[in-house]
């Protein structure tokens, strides 16, 4: 009975701290009747969910000191705020990590007022919460990220609340599935705490409206062993719960010996505002919607509200949980693990800590042999495919490669020879490179492979995400929450730095004309570069070997989302090792063998940027060598597009003066762009020359088709690079009629032909540069 009293203790001391925080600033033990100056003037933040995450909280400590076990929590049920800051100041991680928050009066004081307050903490828990891997927005990622956490963690436990609204998303309904991707040797284990209190903002949720067997039967059918904890009364869901919790870990232990194939999961049955006003007004508040946000509103001006809200607090019994000077009293202390066991201080939850350094091979050892640029062909990521399969060689616990189910069609096949693909259900004779300590991650959900990633990359690990461009685009509002997660903690000292998100972009907008317009798609370069400077960088190497210099760039880096776009297809070998090295850490730069304005100012500028605009930059460079012997053409090609923006947006950027020496301030400059147009238009807006920049890039015209006629389709086609030149170099409108129409003809040819042989004319198929 000890025991059970002293968790229900910790409970209170949580509910009655996460109260505080939404209502109060100041008075903070209830010294003195509340009066309207202790009320905050705008009431934030979030009760209904936060006494049930508090339970669990209480609970899972108690296995941590009985046990001995690692563990983190994941608080999926979005506003949760409340409870995830009591639980770290109650476990005196808070005060490590600022000390300017004690554990005394002043300091629960400072806690209640910073809470949803300008200058403060968000309402929900975020990066500022110590103990928290996962931002609490979003819904629907929690498990994803849970799973993501455990893999490679043979001894973590990562207990993961998930809301019953988070369990409405099509994103956490696909996350029961990890659980076929987890090795008992070599991974931790996940332990999802369904928490199903009844209602969303304003609704009801399905799983809790759902006959009790038939939401077993799900359970089971995801392949978990349910355990359900019901109930109203505290004493008694206390006692449950303990029972409970030491089944789930004796059946965590069989698991993890090999004796059970299946995992534990608990359903928590409590009502929504457990604990808080059950009537207000009239009308029920607690278990049900009206306990969502905050219960008890106006009290700063309404007498009689503030004394219910003065008889809820009170009802916690403060004066048993806190001493006069405001600490926890011991018997709340009892409960708290030592030191790294403490789930708000775990290093895994601050992976910076715990993140070592990549064995990384140098990758000039892969690096395509070129004799003449433009003479030869490679496919980009094959090459990169095999630097890959020895990073993972090289770190077998610390590296993992993400992808939906297009390892192989991104041509990575190379990983294949050291690792399979991780796998723990049925296999059959007809399977490939399937094994249950395989480290390249395949599902055909994009949620769960940036879920996994982000998940081990917040735990102190490595990896890359491989995706078709197109499909991306269903991460988005994952990318934007990660994102802001990095940007957050680039501001939060103790904070240490993790390993970048790296995106690997392939089966691109010019190759993908074989599936079509709904393949055909780069706008996540727009999404990306929405967001800060100090977080988003992007890349599109036009090479093996710039992919190659770029790709080790991006793993070596820390804190960053690294988007890298190349192709699988065979493209044209356009650098050595060597010089690959040096333009990619330039950024960009003239390409001088294509060029023909050495010691002379340009007469047009032609820019690229993207593996198949740069060959079709270099095609019309060729042209115009052939036909306009005399026009002094500047070829310069971008890799890291942030060069583009001043220095002053960009910490990549590039100095006005060094931009107009490169493309000057007056002369036309025809950009080839990978992406949407106006993307450019964006990033060089403030440069003096930007009137003068016209961009070719994809504009919403696609089909199945071959891949120069998609080229011809969106304009950046070397033929209609060429007219560009002659439009916009003053005097060559008259002179250079002749060619102007020779090239409109070529396309007109080109066109006719793919009509009636479906393909390519072998000259722009088989086009190489000419030495």
């Amino acid at each position: 009975m000890e025991k059970l009293q002293r968790i229900d203790a910790y409970w209170r001391a949580a509910n009655y701290l996460s109260v505080g925080q939404i209502y109060l600033l100041d008075n903070p033990l209830l010294s003195e009747p509340l009066a309207a100056e202790h009320i905050k003037p705008r009431l934030l933040g979030h009760w209904g969910t936060t006494p049930g995450l508090n339970f669990c909280f209480a609970h899972l400590n108690q296995v941590i000191l009985e046990r001995d076990q690692e563990m983190i929590y994941i608080a999926g049920p979005g506003h949760g705020g409340p409870a995830a800051v009591a639980h770290a100041w109650l476990e005196g991680s808070y005060t490590d990590k600022y000390p300017d928050i004690p554990q005394n009066t002043a300091g629960m004081r400072q806690l209640f007022r910073q809470f949803s307050f300008p200058g403060g903490v968000p309402s929900h828990v975020a990066p500022e919460t110590p103990g928290s891997i996962h931002e609490g927005g979003e819904l629907g990622y929690a498990l994803a990220h849970a799973y993501g956490a455990a893999f490679d963690n043979p001894r973590l436990v990562v207990a993961c609340v998930v809301g019953d609204g988070e369990a409405e998303t099509g994103p956490l309904a696909a996350s029961w599935h990890s659980n076929k991707f987890l090795d008992p040797a070599r991974d931790g284990v996940v332990l999802p705490i369904l928490h199903l209190n009844g209602y969303k903002i304003a609704n009801p949720t399905v799983l809790s409206r759902i006959p009790e067997a038939e939401l077993i039967k799900l359970m089971e059918g995801y392949g978990y062993r349910p355990h359900i904890v019901s109930g109203h009364e505290p004493a008694a869901m206390h006692q449950l719960m303990q029972q409970t919790l030491g089944a789930v870990f004796d059946q965590i232990a069989e698991y993890k010996e090999g004796r059970a194939d299946r995992l534990p999961m608990i359903i928590l049955r409590s009502p929504k505002g457990w604990t808080g006003p059950a009537e207000v007004g009239g009308l029920p508040v607690e278990g049900t919607w009206r306990s969502h946000q905050v219960p008890l509103a106006n009290v700063r001006d309404d007498a009689g509200a503030r004394a219910m809200l003065e008889q809820w607090m009170r009802s916690y019994r403060p004066e048993e949980l806190f001493d006069a000077d405001g600490r926890p009293v011991p018997e709340i202390m009892h409960l708290v693990p030592d030191g790294p066991r403490r789930m708000s201080a775990s290093p895994h939850a601050n992976g910076g800590e715990i993140l070592r350094p990549l064995a990384i091979p140098d990758f000039r050892r892969y690096a395509v042999e070129v004799k003449d640029p433009a003479a030869q062909h490679s496919e980009p990521t094959r090459v990169l495919g095999a630097f890959l399969r020895d990073i993972m060689a090289a770190n077998p616990q610390t590296f993992r490669l993400m992808g939906p189910d297009e390892t192989a069609s991104n041509r990575l096949n190379a990983v294949f020879e050291v690792t399979g693909r991780a796998w723990n259900a049925e296999v059959l004779p007809t399977d490939e490179h399937l094994a249950a300590g395989g480290r390249v991650m395949e599902v055909l959900s994009e949620h769960l492979c940036q879920g996994w990633l982000e998940g081990y990359l917040l735990t102190g690990r490595h990896g890359l995400f491989n995706c078709y461009e197109a499909f991306i685009h269903i991460v988005d509002a994952m990318f934007n929450q990660h994102a802001k997660w990095l940007d957050a903690c680039h501001d939060i000292p103790w904070r240490r730095p993790v390993a970048s998100l790296n995106y690997l972009l392939s089966s691109h907008v010019w190759r993908q004309d074989h599936n079509g317009f709904s393949h055909q798609d780069p706008g996540f370069l727009d999404v990306v570069v929405n967001k800060k400077a100090k977080v988003v960088r992007v890349y599109l190497p036009p090479d093996a070997n710039t992919l190659l210099s770029v790709g080790d760039h991006c793993l070596r880096s820390r804190d960053y989302v690294n988007v890298i776009v190349a192709g699988k297809q065979p493209v044209l070998d356009l650098f050595t090792m060597d010089e690959a090295i040096v333009h990619c850490t330039r950024g960009l730069g003239i390409i001088p063998w294509a060029s023909t304005d050495a010691g002379a100012t340009p007469d047009v500028v032609l820019a690229c940027a993207g593996d198949v605009p740069t060959l079709e930059t270099l095609a019309a460079a060729a042209l115009l060598r052939q036909y306009l012997p005399d026009l002094k053409v500047r070829v310069v090609n971008v890799v890291d597009l942030m060069r583009l923006q001043p220095p002053t947006e960009h910490p990549h950027g590039m100095p006005d003066a060094e931009f107009d020496a490169l493309f000057t301030t007056d002369r036309p400059v025809i950009f080839n762009f990978h992406g949407y147009p106006w993307l450019i238009h964006r990033l060089t807006y403030r440069r003096a020359g930007h009137h003068n920049i016209h961009v070719r890039g994809y504009k919403e015209e696609g089909t199945t088709t071959t891949p120069f006629d998609m080229a011809m389709l969106n304009d950046i086609d070397r033929y209609h690079l060429v007219v560009d030149v002659i439009d916009r170099v003053p005097g060559l409108g008259t002179t250079a009629a002749h060619l102007r129409q020779q090239m409109l003809d070529a396309r007109l040819h080109a066109r006719a032909h793919t009509r009636q042989h479906g393909e390519d004319p072998a000259d722009i198929r088989d086009w190489t540069w000419t030495h």
